[in-house]
């Protein structure tokens, strides 16, 4: 049998610090990273400690590894969702977690000529950075906050920000672009989260326009023009990137036969599968597959499971 979907759905989250402190910090250790789909009002630093899968960001899905830091803005909507035979194999999904609103420091801190390289890191987080492995002094900082340490934790904070907005930021990615950046406010996650749960929960079966704008209450054109105004992609591409981005998980089992994950996954025609998975991972799943079994030749391949 294939795999169940994962269902994932989107909300927004506040964030919520102690009354002792302006900013929080979150440790995750749990058997995988969920697949929740958020976004928050403040900045969120991510170091994974343990753990590789696809992390999903705005409109694009990419690979996350082990020892790359992420650095989120707010309104973006993000989620990590490990890898299937990192699951399977019961391994420990590890991150830290640093949270903080805009104004944290104040409303003209980083306003300041000393703090320009960090502004400009946090404008630059609203589409979404990942700084891949990076040096081991930055890392190590996020293992050096405590409990009850309010200042010494916001020193490292800053440290961690300036040291990323120099030498580090050099090989940094910007994972959205200036035209395809997705942020959204408050008031749209109700009616975005509703149509987005609807694509995930039934990318793998045919899925009309037409139910989505009801889901939204909205007509046909109406639907259409909101959502490629909110994601600046028309709702087909929407579908077929979720779709896609599920497809990648089906291959990494060697039993599973590409026609048949092309139909689990919701296209109805193969070459249509193969071509919009090379639109989106620059390879065929032949290709993607091949690649995969390359780098992990060491270990196992996962059998489909219920």
């Amino acid at each position: 049998m294939y795999q169940k979907a994962v269902i994932m759905k989107v909300s927004y989250r506040p964030i919520s610090t102690p009354e002792d402190a302006s900013f929080a910090i979150k440790e995750y250790c749990q058997p995988q990273f969920t697949n929740t789909f958020h976004f928050h009002h403040g900045y969120e630093l991510i170091l994974i400690v343990k753990s590789s899968g696809q992390v999903y960001v705005g409109n694009k899905v990419i690979r996350y590894h082990e020892g790359e830091i992420f650095m989120f803005g707010p309104g973006l909507v993000h989620c990590f969702s490990s890898d299937v035979l990192t699951a399977m194999e019961e391994e420990v999904a590890h991150a830290i977690v640093v949270q903080f609103s805009a104004d944290f420091m104040g409303k003209d801190f980083f306003e300041t000529l000393e703090l320009r390289a960090v502004k400009e890191l946090l404008q630059e987080s609203v589409y979404g950075i990942k700084f891949g492995t990076t040096e081991s002094s930055i890392s190590s900082r996020f293992f050096q906050f405590q409990p009850n340490q309010q200042l010494k934790n916001l020193i490292l904070l800053l440290q961690i920000l300036e040291e990323l907005s120099q030498g580090s930021k050099k090989g940094a990615l910007l994972i959205t672009d200036d035209i395809k950046k997705i942020r959204y406010k408050e008031s749209d996650a109700k009616k975005l989260a509703s149509i987005f749960n609807y694509v995930f929960e039934n990318y793998h079966q045919e899925i009309a326009i037409e139910s989505a704008a009801s889901i939204a209450c909205m007509s046909k054109a109406a639907f259409c023009r909101y959502f490629k105004r909110s994601t600046h992609k028309t709702f087909s591409q929407f579908v077929n990137e979720i779709r896609v981005s599920h497809a990648t998980k089906l291959l990494i089992g060697k039993e599973n036969n590409i026609t048949a994950i092309c139909y689990a996954c919701g296209f109805d025609n193969v070459s249509y599968f193969n071509r919009q998975f090379k639109l989106h991972q620059g390879i065929s799943p032949r290709e993607y597959r091949k690649v995969f079994m390359e780098s992990n030749a060491d270990r196992p391949f996962l059998r489909d499971t219920d």
